[in-house]
């Protein structure tokens, strides 16, 4: 039985950390509905978070009741006159109100403000990514354009004359006026136990000796990766892959890349102490900078400079800009990575369903409150994203059936709104049951 504790532990964990983010994005995402169709004039009669049995409630003073409830795996907010979670029509109750009465539900709304009540829920979900974003680049800051020692990390046997505040000029000759620049020069450069670096140091041009920009040094192991099931940890120093001696963390790129998934011995430092691991490499579809996918082999091994670059803080204004085009870069590759998956470029096994991200969930959560926060705005986007694809059921469908309304000057019949309505939940079901087929049987 004790032997069972560290493996329960893990799953409480994962359950706990996966019923903390969707709670808090669901709760984000149904705010929004309830937000805008309150300011709209459309009153919520209930505002739940789970589904099925009531644990607490408590109705406020507009008259809409609040409530937890017992399966913590989604909510809702119906409206007046809704037949149901999903915004269904009562026909019957509307029926017997008066037509100022029926101006409050969300079917006698006028469409302006039905179509601005569906589409708030996504958009709370960007906002709340793009502030989350945000506020780790207000934090942490972002590099400046310039090449400039901020901390720099012990590497191990390394000669080490860099200095805080050292301007680097050049890596072995080669001019880096930029910090772009010198990203690019060291991509290009050999592997060695040490560069020359020229800096500008306290006004005065020098050359001194440092560790390879681009040590094999780990600075985060990925969730769920083949390193972290192997145990793998962050500040492991890699001294060799299947006893060849690697002095870049390039290296060990082109290594497993070549392994061709065959298990990987690595001799790494961890604390002072050598010791071996052995990796079983696994096969990920990334994205590639010019968009598209390569597929390869990989530890999941994340590396550094040698250095943090120095940073600056950014503005409000550009903060939130950066906020922003994090959500859109989110957004462009998941949409690239689901048309990859349709025109079968890339392996379905990228769909992860409700046990893959509860997995992610807890390893986030595992690896620090920083990173779980990080992983909820990630969520957050995609929940957004999925809730607008045009799919009855969805936030996406409902617009798409105001769209339909606006240029036919009439809403789709009842009758219609039933059959698609059921085709929509069927097609979203069997999406959901793909997905959780990939959980279980996809490596």
């Amino acid at each position: 039985m004790v032997g069972l504790l560290p493996d329960f532990g893990n799953f409480a964990l994962t359950v706990l950390a996966f019923i903390a983010a969707l709670s808090v994005i669901v709760a984000v995402h149904e705010y929004g509905h309830y937000i805008v169709g309150r300011w709209t004039g459309i009153h919520a009669e209930v505002f739940s978070l789970g589904f099925g049995p009531v644990l607490a409630s408590r109705v406020d003073r507009h008259g809409t009741r609040w409530q937890i409830a017992a399966l913590p795996f989604g909510g809702y907010v119906k409206f007046l006159g809704d037949s149901n979670a999903a915004s269904g029509k009562d026909g019957e109750a509307i029926s017997a109100l008066t037509p100022a009465e029926r101006r409050h539900t969300m079917h006698g709304a006028p469409l302006w403000a039905r179509a601005a009540t569906v589409a708030a829920g996504p958009v709370f979900n960007f906002a709340m990514s793009i502030a989350i974003f945000a506020a780790f680049f207000w934090v942490n800051g972002i590099a400046t354009d310039l090449p400039v020692v901020g901390k720099l990390t012990a590497i191990p046997g390394a000669v080490q004359e860099l200095q805080p505040g050292d301007r680097i000029t050049s890596v072995d000759g080669t001019a880096t006026p930029d910090l772009k620049t010198f990203s690019d020069v060291i991509e290009l450069l050999p592997p060695a136990a040490s560069a020359r670096y020229g800096v500008e140091r306290m006004g005065a041009q020098t050359e001194v000796t440092g560790p390879y920009p681009f040590p094999p040094l780990v600075s985060q192991v990925q969730p769920l990766s083949a390193a972290a099931e192997a145990g793998m940890q962050d500040g492991d120093y890699v001294l060799a892959l299947n006893g060849t001696p690697v002095q870049a963390f390039n290296q060990m790129r082109d290594i497993v890349g070549a392994s061709d998934g065959q298990p990987v011995t690595l001799s790494i430092l961890r604390a002072g102490q050598p010791m071996e691991v052995v990796v079983m490499p696994k096969r990920v579809d990334l994205p590639k900078p010019e968009g598209g996918f390569e597929t390869r082999w990989l530890l999941g091994l994340s590396g550094r400079l040698m250095f943090d670059p120095e940073t600056r803080v950014p503005g409000p204004l550009e903060g939130a800009w950066l906020g922003v085009k994090q959500v859109g870069n989110v957004i462009s590759t998941s949409l690239s990575g689901l048309g990859h998956m349709v025109a079968g470029q890339i392996s379905t096994c990228n769909m992860q369903g409700p046990i893959g991200i509860a997995k992610t969930s807890g390893a986030a959560a595992s690896m620090g409150l920083s990173s779980f926060i990080w992983f909820i705005a990630l969520l957050s986007t995609a929940v957004g994203m999925m809730n607008l694809f045009p799919i009855p059921v969805l936030d996406g469908g409902h617009l798409l059936f105001h769209a339909y309304e606006a240029v036919m000057r009439r809403p789709p019949s009842d009758g219609a709104m039933r059959v698609l309505m059921a085709t929509g939940l069927a097609l979203l079901l069997s999406l959901m049951l793909f997905a959780l087929r990939n959980d279980i049987f996809c490596p």
